[in-house]
């Protein structure tokens, strides 16, 4: 099928975070929330972005009651067609649409016939005319109308004449654009190319769009075999998102489109390297952890652990990484474990910007060292900042920054005053900074809030540079689960800061506090090293 019958190689971009997003388990999105992702998303190039239900629930109306100023973008109020037995005046389902002002509307009806009389329990007739008056009505009120054809390919399988004369009641009626939803996300790459093939015979591409589910794992795999066969309008969520086993993930589907297929999109290639910046941003609102295997923008999308390979992607990057991972704001990542070899730890000091000769003695001492470490319990392919500590230190490079003298933790669980049962954890810290000795104590959330508390109060006034360092997730894994209480423990620990960096960290040991003051005196010296701190005399 040529382009001029599939409309081009421009393709708009919907997102749906905000709102199919929204039914992620876990996911809750406050206003505020929304606002943000939403000037991220304008900021990247999205042609529309769909803020959520009006009238559905409490946070959607204070969205719309304040709606974010877009530069670009396309600010969608999500709907149904009016309900039977009503007309489209008198609906309250339309009317809270209509009353936020907004100018582009995406409206969802039903298309197969199963759910028709078994969902709706409505006549076949009454549900094409309730998609025909409510489409035609909402272009008296706004400016453009995008109609989701719920449930399609299930319907089109089940009963292909109705399914389409649904589609044709939304285009005659005036959308912009007729989506086929595989709500349910059960049909196949090969099912979507056959039926969106057939579809795109009757109506023109380029007033086709297409919304996947990834229940079966194809929701991109059937996004881009959609817009294959015709559809230049794709539906999705950032990250993936969605009910059940979420959406189609526009973070893979974006750089697959624009890199892969050649296909135009709102973003410009410029802009492309703001993909795995965007994507954690968004798990950084969530606070979830971002999946290190995601395609494209993953810590892992670009990570070579295995000797043979780092020293193939040295020679001619294509050996084992598909695209330049700076087109999406990733980056190579040579990881640093027991199966390394020389040519990792060569390729790690070269992306750190250590320059040393590769015949000198202590890069062999570093490989010994590693994997030494690393049987007793240590795991520096996720831990890359107590590497790059490790290595330095090897080098000579890293100040005494502090040293600490020595620390205790008492956990105290008691009943208060008003009869309530309460942990408490406080920590007493003695750290060493140039001719000083300090000593501080605080309390804490748990042994480790504590004894970052205290760390803080000695070295915040010492080191300014520690006052944005915040500690973003901490992990405990028992090694040897066969020793009970007395088992190894090892403690991750991922931090930020105010500029946007993030980094990890590892201690281990069999006491888990002291396990998590190494992986928490790494971190803090990592963000003093980076920062080119130097001690300051208060």
């Amino acid at each position: 099928m040529n382009e001029t019958v599939i409309g081009g190689k421009r393709v708009y971009l919907y997102d749906c975070t905000l709102r199919d997003g929204a039914q992620t388990q876990g996911v809750d999105f406050n206003a505020a929330d929304k606002l943000a992702i939403a000037h991220e998303m304008d900021r990247l190039g999205f042609d529309y972005i769909e803020g959520g239900w009006p009238g559905a629930n409490l946070t959607d109306d204070a969205f719309f009651a304040n709606p974010p100023k877009l530069a670009s973008a396309k600010l969608t109020a999500f709907g149904m067609t009016r309900r039977a037995g009503r007309g489209p005046e008198n609906d309250p389902g339309l009317n809270a649409l209509f009353s936020t002002g907004i100018q582009t509307l995406c409206l969802f009806g039903k298309t197969w016939d199963f759910q028709v009389e078994v969902a709706l329990a409505i006549e076949a007739d009454e549900n094409v005319a309730m998609i025909a008056d409510s489409v035609s009505l909402a272009l008296k009120r706004v400016e453009e109308v995008v109609f989701d054809a719920e449930h399609f390919f299930d319907g089109y399988k089940s009963n292909p004449d109705y399914a389409l004369a649904c589609l044709n009641a939304a285009g005659e009626g005036g959308a912009r654009w007729i989506v086929l939803c595989d709500t349910n996300g059960g049909t196949l790459p090969d099912e979507i190319e056959r039926i969106v093939g057939d579809v795109a015979e009757r109506i023109p591409g380029d007033r086709l769009g297409i919304h996947c589910h990834d229940d079966t794992g194809n929701g991109v795999a059937n996004s881009l075999a959609a817009v294959r066969a015709g559809v230049r309008h794709v539906q999705g969520t950032l990250n993936g998102l969605g009910e059940r086993c979420g959406n189609a993930n526009l973070v893979s589907l974006i750089p697959s489109l624009m890199l892969k297929m050649g296909y135009q999109t709102g973003i410009e290639t410029a802009d492309l390297t703001h993909l795995t910046h965007i994507s954690r941003v968004l798990d950084e609102r969530l606070n979830r952890a971002p999946n290190r295997g995601a395609p494209y923008v993953g810590k892992s999308a670009f990570a070579h652990k295995g000797g043979v390979h780092v020293s193939a992607v040295e020679k001619d990057p294509r050996c084992y990484e598909h695209v330049i991972p700076e087109l999406v704001g990733n980056h190579r990542h040579i990881v640093v474990s027991d199966q390394s070899g020389r040519s990792n730890i060569l390729a790690r000091f070269r992306e750190i910007g250590l320059d040393i000769d590769a015949g000198d003695p202590k890069v062999a001492e570093l490989v010994d060292t590693v994997k030494e470490r690393e049987f007793h319990g240590y795991a520096y392919d996720g831990a890359e900042a107590s590497f790059e500590l490790l290595a330095r230190r090897a080098l000579g490079e890293i100040p005494d920054y502090f040293r600490c003298a020595s620390f205790r933790v008492i956990d105290e669980r008691r009943w208060n005053a008003k009869g309530q049962l309460i942990t408490l954890s406080e920590a007493t810290v003695k750290l060493e900074a140039g001719d000083r000795v300090d000593m501080a104590v605080a309390e804490g959330n748990g042994p480790v809030n504590a004894l970052d508390a205290a760390m803080r109060k000695v070295l915040t006034p010492l080191y300014p540079q520690l006052d944005d360092l915040r500690l973003v997730d901490y992990k405990v894994r028992i090694l040897t689960p066969g020793e009970a209480t007395a088992a190894v423990t090892r403690v991750m620990i991922e931090s930020a800061d105010g500029h946007g960096r993030h980094w990890d960290t590892v201690g281990v040991s069999t006491n888990i506090i002291d396990a998590s003051y190494n992986a928490l005196r790494d971190s803090i010296i990592y963000k003093l090293f980076r920062d080119g701190a130097t001690l300051n005399h208060p």
